[in-house]
């Protein structure tokens, strides 16, 4: 058996387990709060993961111990018994990598007993309106279409799976499909309202149909999940005006459309434990006073494609502001705790019209595209001149590769902390960028390039000039030397309004694909959660089940004869 074949069953023994000890949970919790039937079903996949996860630990180590005795080299002696054993321990640290980011669902691994439809323009196949409401093994089809941008990207009109109004929507091993623009999957809006979602597979095809999306203070809970998005605009893990709270645990989420980053916040998102992928488009987006934090996650980012002139460069993680209203102004955050990012093309992160702190902790990052680690520079979003990038980099056991760029509207603090090492070049063509590194004892700056900085702290050992010359405002950093310099202080320009439009990741530019072009709804600051115009509720116009009969709780659907138009 070859190392990898080893590595791919230790991996999914590891996965079978850990979706055991999730489907016990399940059980327990439906149990408190339902009591219904369905407990001893889940209770019963628990214990059939359980035992297939205990059979492939046996296949695996009874196939490892033949392995260990075959001979690729006809050679046993000492040194390649050595040899084998740091090859094992190399594995074995793969291994552990692979295994903290946990894959979704398959369709087909997911038995459905009902079907839900709806083929109506705007209207929903599930709601929990203002009430709690729990489906489980339900296959959900929604087609028809949404011409109102705002009603479906804020209200949630069209969406196939509709909560709102504070209430409370439990899923678990659902299918959920939609064809239609605007045909978001799974849809939490309002503050109060709550949707949790485990154990379930969601694809969208149609442009301006995200995965899971949350606006107006909503609450999304997702685990376990396959999200496959393929249309314009489409964001797997997709907030719009009024944002929410976000946590996603383990799962699969693939987004191939122009425009349709695997994450798009205008929210607070937490993903931990996943596998992202973008085939298009940046692989996290961030627009405004709003976060994402990934914890041991695998990102896969290839930015080949664009909605938008605003910019002429690619890259894996976007932070802005687009001034549409959108997203109130003020510092973002982007946090990444262990895992992989590997970028296919262009920048890993590019900054521009907004402040923002991102956080690298222990996170490997691989940069296979032919631009730089951190771009700060205008575009085309907010006033010019006022329009740069302001960021504060702090790098925790962490090693960058690459060069950073920072123009002369933009600012960078850049700090080095626990052993970190960064090996690259800042401002290497003389751009006039405001830059502060502070460099912690134990941690190095090792220069690939000329360097213009404003500002330096650090100790006597702290950089390798590598042969090249570091400017510190209008000195030479001589080597061997003890530097102590201040962190800048950003004042940002408040509103600056002009060259609002659609970025990537948003509706297409003046409303193209279905989109309101990035021009916000009526009145929207981007903090407060907005509120639909007239009645003040999203509409329900919602599908019928094929099953009757089912064993789901009948106040999650509500009859196309009683909806609110």
């Amino acid at each position: 058996m070859k190392a990898n074949e080893i590595r791919r069953k230790f991996k999914f023994l590891i996965t079978g387990m850990t979706l055991a000890a999730m489907v016990t949970s399940m059980a327990a919790c439906s149990s408190a709060s339902t009591g219904s039937s369905t407990n001893g079903s889940a209770q019963a996949a628990a214990e059939t993961t359980a035992e297939a996860a205990s059979e492939t630990m046996d296949d695996a180590k009874t196939e490892a111990g033949a392995e260990s005795g075959s001979e690729e080299t006809g050679s046993a002696d000492s040194t390649s018994e050595a040899a084998a054993e740091g090859e094992t321990s190399a594995d074995a640290s793969e291994t552990a990598a692979s295994a903290s980011a946990q894959a979704g669902p398959a369709r087909e691994d997911i038995k459905t007993t009902e079907t839900v439809e709806n083929s109506e323009d705007g209207g929903h196949a599930i709601t929990a309106d203002g009430q709690e409401a729990s489906w489980s093994g339900t296959a959900v089809t929604k087609t028809g279409d949404s011409d109102q941008g705002d009603e479906a990207d804020f209200y949630g009109d069209n969406a196939a799976v509709f909560a709102a109004n504070g209430g409370t929507l439990n899923l678990s091993n659902m299918v959920v499909e939609t064809d239609g623009t605007h045909a978001n999957a799974v849809f939490s809006y309002g503050e109060g309202t709550i949707v949790n979602v485990s154990d379930s597979y969601i694809e969208t095809s149609g442009n301006c149909s995200g995965g899971i999306m949350t606006t107006g203070g909503g609450i999304m809970n997702a685990e376990n999940l396959t999200i496959n998005t393929s249309g314009n605009s489409s964001a797997a893990i997709r907030s719009d005006r009024g944002g929410g709270t976000v946590t996603v645990t383990g799962g699969s989420y693939t987004t191939s459309g122009t425009g349709s980053p695997v994450i798009y916040s205008t929210a607070d998102i937490t993903v931990s434990n996943a596998e992202m992928e973008s085939t298009a488009s940046q692989g996290v987006v961030v627009e405004g006073k709003n976060s994402v934090t990934l914890n041991n996650v695998e990102l896969t980012a290839d930015n080949n494609t664009k909605n938008s002139d605003k910019s002429d460069y690619y890259q894996a993680v976007m932070i802005y502001q687009s001034m549409s209203g959108d997203a109130d102004e003020g510092t973002s955050a982007f946090t990444m705790n262990g895992g992989r990012l590997t970028n296919a093309n262009g920048d890993v992160f590019f900054v521009n019209n907004t402040a923002t702190t991102i956080d690298l902790t222990d996170a490997e990052i691989i940069n296979n595209g032919d631009g730089v680690f951190l771009r700060a520079e205008a575009a085309g979003w907010g006033s010019e001149g006022s329009n740069g990038g302001h960021v504060n980099m702090t790098a925790s056991s962490q090693e960058i590769n690459g060069d950073m760029v920072v123009d002369q509207v933009s600012e960078l603090n850049l700090y080095l902390k626990n052993t970190s090492v960064f090996t690259g070049a800042v401002n290497s063509d003389g751009t006039a960028g405001s830059v502060y590194v502070e460099i912690e004892e134990g941690s190095r700056w090792v220069l690939t390039g000329v360097s213009y900085i404003t500002s330096l702290t650090c100790g006597a050992d702290a950089i390798d000039l590598n042969g090249y010359t570091l400017h510190v405002g209008d000195q030479t950093y001589e080597a061997g030397t003890e530097s102590t310099g201040e962190a800048i202080e950003f004042t940002l320009s408040n509103g600056s309004g002009e060259g609002s439009g659609a970025p990537d990741g948003r509706p297409g530019e003046n409303g193209e694909n279905g989109g309101h072009g990035g021009k916000g709804g009526p009145g929207g600051d981007g903090s407060t959660p907005p509120e639909k115009p007239g009645s003040g509720k999203p509409g329900q116009k919602n599908g019928s089940s094929s099953d009757t009969a089912s064993s789901n709780d009948a106040t999650g659907v509500t009859s196309d004869d009683s909806a609110e138009n």
